[in-house]
């Protein structure tokens, strides 16, 4: 099965989107398409347009939904600390707006411990709406097998908020290097994209609140952790084993820790398998709903 990707412009993508208000906060969100909804949940540093690759197929298979959290993209940049928990709040919001009483979920890297945190509360039935599937990209699952790039560790360092005024987006090409596959690094495009989408509202200088994230991993791991293994929902894992912070390592583990682990690999793909290599990403969560309504019957 061949799917045919399609590029939708960082304009295109702003102005087909929407906001709402959460507290007191402008959020900028996306929904696209018709039937099953389908929550798709960014990562960190950039936003929801980290989606524009698998958007158009997807949608033509289910109703989209998705935005850029607080913090990133299009959204507010407060000041603030920030928290996985009020980003989960976030998302409720939405789905609640939108009348949804329940949706599949894809997720990345940050967007990852988000909904592994719905995921939580789902299990726990006191989520607002119900969880159909959850389908991982890379990201730090598991604390102990996160490998933070040097650059992550400084932002979480008392030198964070010094970091954060001298970040350029050289910094930015350099570090995306780093995690990308071999053959399939970012274009000059996708990084100047990565760093409007940062740069918006100076987002730049809330990076090091942000990724308070890595500490959030650790305080509650058994929650988080213990939420894919006790989930009665289908999982799977789509990784691109080439990405130093959760790669094949990454895999290694979840196959130890969650029963009956369903992954698929991605060979020579690095940290964003939805940018690098999006065919595999659509045929992989389309194969994946498929199975589930063969299961049904």
């Amino acid at each position: 099965m061949k799917v045919k990707s399609e590029v939708m412009t960082l304009d295109n993508w702003q102005t087909s989107g929407d906001y709402f208000d959460f507290h007191g906060q402008k959020i900028f969100y996306n929904v696209s398409g018709e039937g099953t909804p389908l929550l798709l949940i960014h990562g960190y540093p950039t936003a929801s347009f980290d989606w524009c690759k698998v958007w158009p197929q997807l949608s033509d298979k289910f109703q989209c939904i998705t935005l850029d959290m607080l913090g990133f993209g299009f959204s507010d940049k407060p000041k603030q600390a920030y928290s996985i928990s009020n980003q989960a709040d976030i998302y409720c919001a939405l789905i609640k707006k939108l009348g949804i009483n329940a949706c599949h979920i894809i997720s990345h890297d940050y967007g990852d411990t988000v909904a592994q945190e719905l995921l939580a509360r789902h299990n726990e039935e006191t989520l607002p709406f119900n969880i159909s599937s959850l389908h991982l990209l890379n990201g730090g699952i598991f604390p102990e097998t996160h490998r933070p790039v040097l650059m992550q560790k400084l932002l979480l360092s008392p030198l964070g908020g010094l970091l954060v005024r001298l970040m350029t987006k050289k910094t930015l090409v350099k570090n995306l290097k780093k995690i990308f596959g071999p053959n399939t690094p970012p274009s000059t495009q996708e990084v100047t994209d990565f760093w409007s989408l940062i740069r918006y509202n100076n987002g730049h200088l809330v990076m090091h609140k942000l990724i308070y994230y890595m500490v959030e991993r650790r305080l509650n791991r058994a929650r988080w952790v213990g939420a894919l293994q006790h989930a009665k929902i289908p999982l799977r894992l789509t990784n691109g084993l080439f990405d130093p912070i959760s790669g094949a390592h990454l895999v290694a583990r979840y196959q130890q820790l969650i029963p009956n682990a369903d992954v698929i690999t991605l060979d020579k793909i690095g940290h964003y398998p939805q940018i690098e290599a999006p065919d595999a990403v659509i045929i992989s969560h389309l194969d994946f709903i498929e199975a589930q309504k063969i299961k049904i019957l």
